[in-house]
């Protein structure tokens, strides 16, 4: 096997969910990852954090993935998906309500914000129509 299958079947490297659960107030103050941090010399890194940036298609992978965890529906699209100062931000369409004609179910557009890792940091539903529905209105 070639070295680029191996990566291919190797699983995704996911960020770790402990590390935002190291943000709250009941974490010890020295678990707390910081946009600088000191190497064994005692030098500051700065470049590290930008090094982590996950890519556009595993950030839009991770809102689709993330959004569903906390919804409990499956995303049907990420029709967005931006860079922002601190990680990305997309747009994700979910199925909220299905009724017969599909024409007639209720679509939601959801912002989701991640940071630079991947990690869902806030969203909330920006829009509501009809699967039927074409443009903004």
């Amino acid at each position: 096997m070639a070295a680029d299958e191996e990566d291919e079947e190797a699983p995704e490297q996911r960020p770790s969910r402990e590390k935002t659960a190291g943000k709250g107030s009941d974490a010890p103050s020295g678990s707390r990852k910081t946009d600088r941090e000191t190497d064994e010399s005692g030098t500051e890194s700065g470049t590290e954090r930008a090094a982590r940036r996950v890519s556009a298609p595993r950030a839009m992978r991770y809102a689709a993935e993330q959004l569903q965890e906390l919804l409990g529906r499956a995303p049907e699209s990420v029709s967005a998906v931006q860079p922002t100062e601190d990680g990305w931000m997309a747009d994700v369409e979910v199925l909220e309500l299905e009724r017969v004609p599909t024409t007639s179910s209720v679509m939601a557009s959801y912002r989701v914000t991640l940071d630079e890792e991947g990690e869902l940091m806030s969203y909330e539903r920006t829009r509501r129509y009809t699967k039927g529905q074409i443009g903004q209105s």
